[in-house]
């Protein structure tokens, strides 16, 4: 009857690895259910906890860099959240001036700042080269003219 209890630690383990996708408890997942299986053929604890122990290592160093490596081939380059902003265009909506300033990214308005802190007016096409937190770092896709001010005045857009 211990099977049930390695089936469990099992689905447990299965679970906890849907929330993490780093493959370790997968492994130990695949453990527990060959301890299961043990356990089912009649062995005793000591070999189930063997069969766990052994399958664990071997799926730990032999199965999970294989699997990692397979899903990192799979899914190259994939930004997501506010790393997928990255690269797009934007616009200047009030003027970026040191840490002040704002963009309209995506249909959104963000906080901006440039990297090297220069001034850019109202208007003035822009690209994300990073994201901090939720300030967008941006670089003047042309040169700003050079009379341009960086006294703000507000883009309005329907």
């Amino acid at each position: 009857m211990s099977w049930v209890w390695w089936a469990i630690a099992a689905v447990g383990l299965g679970i906890v690895e849907l929330l993490t996708v780093d493959f370790i408890f997968l492994m130990l997942a695949l453990a527990a259910l060959c301890a299961a299986l043990a356990s089912a053929l009649g062995a005793p604890l000591i070999v189930q906890v063997a069969v766990f122990a052994v399958v664990a290592l071997l799926l730990l160093f032999l199965v999970r860099p294989w699997a990692k490596a397979h899903l990192a081939r799979s899914t190259p380059n994939v930004h997501t959240n506010a790393m997928s902003l990255v690269g797009m265009n934007a616009v200047v909506t009030h003027a970026l001036e040191g840490d002040n300033g704002r963009v309209r990214l995506d249909g959104e308005i963000w906080s901006a700042r440039t990297a090297s802190g220069a001034c850019l007016p109202v208007g003035t096409a822009v690209t994300v080269t990073s994201i901090d937190g939720a300030t967008a770092i941006v670089t003047a896709n042309e040169t700003a003219p050079a009379d341009a001010t960086c006294v703000d005045a507000p883009i309005h857009s329907a």
